[in-house]
């Protein structure tokens, strides 16, 4: 019997895993994409390039100008100190007045109480004063600024009274100013760019392989045409190789449609007919139910044969999960061997074809009920329960059984594959939960299967979740 209630329970699905070839269950990896590696790398490579450029730059250019500008310096010294010493007091104005006129040369009198900051505020600068200190002498003062005021000075000494020399300091700026801040960071923004661009050149045709694979993967083979024109020659031949795989699978699978469309037919022909002539030539009872049974079952293992081949995802539509799990229910709740609890969240709508979710759901149940046992009781106690969860509802089916062992989990789901004999006691093609799995992945979901931790079989669904139906 089947009894029907609403209530909370918790998601203890497992996060889906992704499957190897071999059925072994992995997690899936994340990590930098193909783009970002190749644009780091690149932006790694230019910026070094850039500082190594710099770095030559600031030994071809740099210290070379600030010995020439130390040079210039001591030379407006030099010949400012000869020309005041040799000239009387009445020239020795004029020439003043002069050299601020024509030469943007100020000298006044170092005070002892001026307050200077020294001219050292980056290497190249520290390089000018030591080459000024070496040229004037030990006594040579190299300022910034004097008491708050800018401005480039060099204190100098003559017949033992001490005075400023101030000129302009953008005529003797080593590092050019701000003119090469400017140029390293255009350099620097631009080699970015440029990094970007080729990064996104070469991602490109891998970005449409793996979209083309995808669909593939999907059996969409007229999506996942490349083009086989790009310049690249490489490129191009991968493509052509690419796109004859496609078309040499698309022909495979139709092939495989035709075949099975006529297995179909020419299995289940005479085996009707094989059915019917048993009806009404065989004369004892049990010997007819028994040939019956037996035709039934081949024609039930050619039918699984064709839903595990079916290639189409079919239309999904709004469904009311209560609806198909009533109905699933239904059929089983007049066995004696078998006991039903639901546990359903109210107003579950998902994105499903009616008719494949109740395949499922059926034959999840028949599994459970067949191999789900208890050994004391011999009844079946199967759960069903939902709930939602943002955009997606987890379906939960678990029996109370004995199991299955660990390492065999993963293979499960694998096409003709049958566990240990305690979960095999029926006649089968060993594609039950193989069907089951493929058809949850034509509709958008994921299947995977555990052992619940106080014993049985757990079967754990998602389905994209519908907002009405």
């Amino acid at each position: 019997m089947a009894k029907a209630k609403v209530i909370d329970f918790e998601s203890s699905s497992p996060a889906p895993l992704t499957k190897t070839a071999h059925g072994r269950a992995i997690k899936p990896y994340s990590g930098l994409s193909l783009f970002w590696r190749t644009f780091f790398l690149l932006a790694l490579l230019l910026l070094g390039s850039i500082l190594a450029w710099l770095q030559t730059l600031r030994s071809l250019e740099f210290e070379p100008r600030a010995i020439q500008t130390a040079q210039q310096l001591a030379s407006q010294v030099n010949l400012s100190r000869a020309a005041l010493i040799h000239a009387d007091a009445i020239a020795r104005v004029s020439l003043l007045k002069t050299m601020a006129d024509e030469e943007g040369l100020r000298i006044v009198p170092r005070e002892p109480t001026d307050q200077f900051t020294p001219f050292n505020a980056d290497a190249i600068s520290r390089q000018v004063a030591l080459e000024l200190t070496t040229r004037l002498g030990p006594g040579t003062v190299v300022a910034s600024s004097v008491n708050a005021q800018p401005g480039l000075r060099v204190g100098f000494n003559i017949d033992g009274d001490d005075y400023w020399l101030l000129t302009d300091q953008n005529r003797f700026n080593p590092a050019g100013g701000r003119t090469w801040v400017i140029w390293l960071t255009v350099a620097a923004a631009l080699s970015l760019a440029g990094a970007a661009l080729i990064a996104r050149l070469i991602n490109r045709p891998l970005k449409e392989l793996s979209f083309a694979a995808t669909r593939v993967r999907e059996g969409d083979f007229a999506a996942s045409r490349l083009d086989e024109t790009v310049i690249t020659g490489e490129i191009r031949e991968v493509n052509i190789g690419f796109n004859r795989m496609a078309q040499r699978l698309a022909k495979i699978e139709q092939d495989r449609a035709v075949m099975l469309a006529g297995i179909s037919h020419d299995l289940r022909t005479p085996l009707a007919r094989l059915r019917l002539e048993t009806e009404m030539s065989v004369s004892d009872l049990d010997a007819r139910e028994h040939m019956a049974a037996d035709i039934a079952q081949l024609d039930a293992i050619i039918g699984k044969f064709l839903d595990y081949a079916r290639p189409d995802k079919g239309k999904l539509d709004a469904i009311v999960l209560a609806d198909v799990v009533d109905a699933c229910v239904y059929s089983l709740s007049k066995q004696s061997d078998v006991l039903i609890d639901v546990q359903l969240e109210d107003n579950l709508v998902i994105k499903a074809d009616r008719v494949e979710l109740g395949r499922v759901i059926s034959n999840l149940l028949e599994n459970a009920r067949r191999y789900g046992k208890s050994p004391d009781t011999g009844v079946a106690r199967i759960d069903i329960k939902a709930i939602g969860r943002d955009k997606w509802v987890l379906i939960k089916i678990r029996d109370h059984g004995l199991g299955v062992a660990q390492e065999q989990l993963a293979n499960l789901t694998q096409p003709f594959y049958r566990g240990e004999a305690a979960r095999t006691a029926a006649n089968g093609a060993g594609l039950g939960l193989a069907i089951v799995e493929k058809t949850i992945q034509r509709m958008g979901g994921t299947f995977v299967l555990t052992n619940a931790t106080s014993g049985g079989l757990s079967a754990h669904i998602k389905l994209q979740r519908a907002t009405q139906a």
